[in-house]
């Protein structure tokens, strides 16, 4: 025999959910309806014929609720359905019930997320799952390409948005100052390396520190730290405008086009801010007084290649976001839906290194996918800076490393940027739930 809480009827489990009222002869009359030998309890069998029972009745419930029959349920469909039968509920309230059982953050429900949440999910406080597992603004690792964070219409009034994004943006900042070193090294090997000049690690620190001294090692952090506030915000303001326009019901976005709008507003940002990243790439391989600094590096580009010289390596850039930004997001909702129905018990908090371990595995994967690419952007930006380089485009570029260096050709500097993602990663967890405490964030 098994302990079996009874499953709660919609509206039992809206007014014990939101305002704590019980309904103890209504419940005790669904554990006998169950209870088929009459023995105050439920065995195996007799609880497997319950929840196949209630399959068949949560259905019909969920097809009522959904109102315009687009196979998903939200905060004004779930208000409409209690105004139906003479409940009145605020928009808060109504917000407060549908994110207690939306699991995937999209303020809409679909039959898979109802039937889970009201038979087999073990978390019984589904809405802190959104909170616990954000994961893009908080984890830095010097690439900007990941899908934005979903905002409550709560956070949004009450300013925790900008808050998040301010505490994010100040973690980048320190997390890219502590990891430049690793970075200039991986810029350096993606440019300079090949089968005929191998740069080893060491070897590549010593020839940075014997040219320049050890302040050499963050050539270009500069800038690649003033560009995070920039391509935040516009990253945040077009992902909020392309949702908007993707979705048809105002509120309703599904993981097709979250992804979608994630992708365009990222590709915004990089249209924005992409003549920073080819500075970014001339500072950090730039000879001791080639630059006296990004205004200088700016000028001088303008004056000797022109206005299209800061996009060079543009499509490749463009092209890297749709398979780090799909990877990322995918590998991370897997991980997140694989420990929520294994581990959480009492609680969707899944703790710190939880949390650390699938937001790691999950950039780590994006950036594995996409690294050719940034290869290619990188050698791009850089070409004209080089003695006797050759001016190619993208295709020739990808054909001339593969001819002469193989495919792992492409993944040249991998090792420092696989270096730097743990330390990264801390460094930006630290100073990010340091930052939300000293703005007021709770947890």
């Amino acid at each position: 025999h098994i302990q079996v809480k009874p499953f709660p009827v919609f509206l039992v489990h809206i007014f014990q959910e939101s305002y704590g009222l019980c309904f103890v002869p209504l419940l005790q009359k669904i554990v006998s309806s169950g209870d088929s030998d009459k023995n105050e309890g439920l065995d195996f069998e007799e609880f497997s014929k319950y929840l196949k029972e209630h399959e068949k009745k949560l259905k019909l419930t969920f097809k009522s609720l959904d109102k315009n029959q687009d196979g998903r349920i939200d905060a004004k469909e779930i208000q409409q359905s209690l105004k139906d039968i003479g409940v009145n509920l605020t928009d808060r309230d109504a917000e407060k019930i549908l994110n207690s059982i939306d699991a995937d953050g999209t303020m809409s429900v679909d039959w898979n997320e109802w039937r889970e949440h009201f038979l087999f999910n073990p978390a019984n406080n589904l809405q802190e799952i959104i909170r616990y597992w954000k994961h893009s603004t908080v984890l830095d690792i010097g690439d900007s390409l990941t899908i934005p964070d979903e905002f409550t219409e709560e956070e949004k009034t009450t300013g925790v948005w900008w808050r998040q994004l301010v505490s994010g943006g100040a973690a980048g900042v320190v997390s890219r100052t502590g990891t430049a070193p690793l970075d200039r090294m991986k810029v350096f090997m993606q440019v300079h390396s090949s089968k005929s000049n191998k740069i080893s690690l060491v070897g590549g620190f010593k020839q940075m520190i014997k040219e320049g001294g050890v302040a050499s090692l963050w050539r270009g952090n500069g800038v690649n730290v003033i560009k995070i506030a920039p391509e935040t915000a516009i990253k945040f303001m077009a992902y909020e405008q392309y949702k908007k326009l993707l979705t048809k019901d105002g509120g309703k976005i599904q993981s097709h086009e979250r992804f979608m709008a994630g992708s365009l507003a990222g590709a915004t940002a990089q249209t924005a801010i992409y003549p920073m990243e080819v500075m970014k790439t001339r500072l950090t391989l730039r000879k001791t007084g080639q630059y006296s600094g990004m205004f200088d590096c700016a000028k001088k580009i303008l004056k000797k290649e022109g206005v299209k010289a800061f996009y060079k390596g543009y499509v490749p850039n463009i092209l890297g976001i749709i398979p780090y930004a799909g990877i990322d997001l995918a590998v991370y909702e897997t991980l997140k839906n694989a420990w929520l129905s294994k581990y959480a018990k009492d609680t969707a908090n899944p703790g710190v290194l939880v949390l650390l371990g699938c937001g790691t595995i999950s950039s780590t994967c994006g950036q594995l996918a996409s690294y050719p690419l940034a290869l290619v952007r990188t050698r791009m930006q850089a070409q004209a800076s080089m003695a006797g380089s050759e001016q190619v485009s993208m295709s020739k570029l990808v054909k001339k490393i593969m001819q002469k260096e193989g495919f792992f050709g492409l993944y040249r500097g991998i090792l420092p940027n696989f270096m730097k993602v743990i330390p990264a990663v801390s460094i930006s967890y630290v100073v990010y739930e340091y930052m939300r405490s000293g703005l007021g964030i709770s947890k």
